[in-house]
């Protein structure tokens, strides 16, 4: 490699970093359109074995996506919240001790260099540059691996895992109303279990594991899902609980 290719890595580096930022989204929505999937399937697909109207159905389905988009939203925002409390707590004590010890801090920063190889004279140079430029994010990124501009918005990720459930929802709920009553259970079975297989698929795609595995997965893991919902709603249909 000559000296005209390391300024390209470094312009490139970013946009790497920002791909691998819109991967990892990408994949928290496949999971969370995955989740709307297999929980609402599994609601409506129970009530069906109760019932064949589709009052109810809609009634349960309708509840199943309200409440399931609330509690992934919800979930989302306050795990969020705290790595960025534990985030913003860590930027705040480097800060700190930037202004009030920077030579102990240079010469930290020098350390963690030396460490990955440099000399001590590189290293420490490196470090004074580093430090002249932007000392809070040199050592953010040395010390803590964190990047200032990078924390996400919790209410961002709430509303993003809200609308993936919601993608995932439509489609069991589509698939058990839509069809005449003979054939509204075998359709959703055969609609979820396909849709569970695709987004396995593509998660496992953007993890860049086995696609074929993590199909068989989260069918499998659907299927099951379906089938015990089905069979209670069956059992207690059977035994006189009805609905209405």
């Amino acid at each position: 490699m000559d000296s005209t290719d390391a300024p390209a890595l470094h312009q490139n580096e970013p946009h790497r970093n920002d791909l691998a930022h819109r991967l990892n989204w990408l994949r928290a929505g496949v999971l969370g359109a995955n989740d709307g999937i297999v929980s609402v399937a599994a609601i409506v697909v129970g009530v069906a074995g109760v019932t064949t109207e589709s009052g109810p159905i809609l009634i349960a389905g309708t509840a199943g996506v309200v409440g399931g988009a609330i509690s992934m939203a919800l979930g989302e925002y306050v795990s969020v919240s705290s790595q960025k409390d534990s985030q913003q707590a860590l930027i705040d004590k480097e800060r700190l001790e930037l202004l009030e010890q920077p030579e102990e801090e240079l010469e930290e920063l020098a350390a963690i260099y030396q460490g990955k190889g440099l000399s001590a004279d590189t290293a420490r140079t490196v470090a004074m540059e580093l430090t002249a430029h932007d000392a809070l994010g040199a050592h953010l990124s040395a010390e803590l691996n964190i990047d200032e501009t990078d924390i996400v918005s919790p209410w961002h990720a709430a509303f993003a895992s809200a609308i993936a459930f919601l993608a995932g929802a439509v489609l069991p709920m589509l698939a058990i109303l839509l069809p005449p009553e003979n054939i509204r259970v075998p359709l959703t079975f055969v609609a979820v279990l396909v849709a569970l297989a695709a987004t396995g698929a593509l998660g496992a795609w953007i993890g860049g594991s086995s696609r074929l595995k993590a199909a068989v997965r989260v069918v499998v893991g659907g299927a099951l899902a379906l089938a015990a919902t089905f069979l209670i709603g069956n059992l207690l249909g059977a035994s006189g609980v009805g609905i209405g």
